[in-house]
């Protein structure tokens, strides 16, 4: 059996090592699209937080049930499945209290233990979502759009109200397009004007705007001078992070969905006066995923993935992928 891992920052090797046999509880899976994420991207150029080397990277997975038993979820083999990657106790406080998301122990696969980029993989079965109406294209986004799915929830958006969505990357479009279905206003800022485009064109924004041309008069005009009543970071940098808390109004949310590996300093009284509450999304639950599952036709798959290549050439093009000149949005590695 064939597998790709990342051996240290910018090396990947192909290997070869024996399948793997499933125990009880759990399924072989043959893995069929892998979706390359900012994860692997930060995992590869070595600026990827709660990461240790070597490492088989991959979690974003279409795959196919080829060994199970019987299961409380009904799935056989021959089963198309969306794999949750989130490898929760079932014990800690925030498990106990419906967080898998942040459970206290979680191993999240490609991150804490080796992932998908392999030909097969056992994985638990409480693990698995049976989903043979979809296609893999679709399967394989299917665990980046439950990101902003969860943080959606989190931010209990209302229909109607104004959202800032700061970051036009995949998982910046997927909260775009969930906030949109959840019947919310969206203003875009990003600093690529194609990624601009893109999201003007085949996500459907009304407003977007690049960030560097000072934002901020244009999102009070829109909102009445209101601002907006609700912000998600997506881009996980430092900056951006710490001057999204602007653009948000009075008696806001702030989402932190994108993760920044340093430290982050904020005026107490301009997040005071406001009354700002400020979360951080991580991951997502089986609730977020059945959303996704059951919005997915609202989505454009099609413009949405980019790039594809074989397994067996992956190694050869991967830096590209790090690279939004090429054009990138969503990388899929085929088997």
């Amino acid at each position: 059996m064939k597998y790709i891992v990342c051996e240290e920052p910018k090396i990947f090797k192909l290997k070869s090592k024996e399948a793997p046999v499933p125990k009880n509880g759990e399924a072989l899976i043959e893995i069929k699209k892998i979706g390359i994420c900012g994860t692997d991207l930060h995992a590869f150029s070595g600026n990827q937080a709660f990461f240790t080397y070597p490492r088989i990277l991959g979690h974003e997975l279409a795959a196919k049930v080829v060994g199970i038993g019987a299961n409380e979820k009904g799935i056989e083999n021959g089963d198309k499945v969306v794999i949750m990657p989130y490898v929760s106790c079932g014990k800690c406080i925030a498990c106990q209290n419906g967080k898998t998301n942040c459970c206290k122990n979680i191993e999240v696969l490609g991150v804490h233990t080796d992932g998908g980029m392999q030909e097969q993989i056992v994985v638990r079965t409480d693990l698995l979502i049976k989903t043979n109406e979809l296609s893999y294209g679709e399967m394989a986004i299917v665990e980046p759009l439950a990101i902003g799915a969860h943080a959606i929830r989190r931010a209990a958006i209302k229909k109607g109200e104004f959202v800032v969505v700061v970051g036009c990357g995949p998982i910046g479009i997927g909260i775009i397009k969930l906030a949109q279905i959840a019947g919310a206003k969206v203003v875009v800022l990003d600093t690529n004007n194609k990624r601009l485009d893109y999201a003007r064109k085949d996500i459907g924004v009304d407003y977007a705007f690049n960030i560097m041309h000072d934002p901020l008069e244009r999102i009070s005009e829109i909102t009445g001078g209101d601002m907006a009543t609700a912000v998600f970071d997506a881009t996980g940098n430092k900056n951006a992070i710490e001057n999204g808390i602007d653009y948000m109004a009075h008696g806001g949310r702030y989402v932190l969905v994108g993760l920044s590996k340093g430290e982050l300093t904020y005026s107490h009284p301009k997040i005071h006066a406001k009354e700002s509450t400020i979360m951080c999304s991580r991951n997502a639950t089986l609730e977020d995923f059945e959303h996704v599952i059951s919005v997915l036709s609202e989505f454009p798959t099609t413009s949405f993935i980019t790039h594809e290549v074989a397994f067996s050439e992956m190694i050869d093009v991967f830096e590209t992928f790090t690279k939004p000149e090429t054009g990138v949005i969503k990388a899929m590695v085929n088997l």
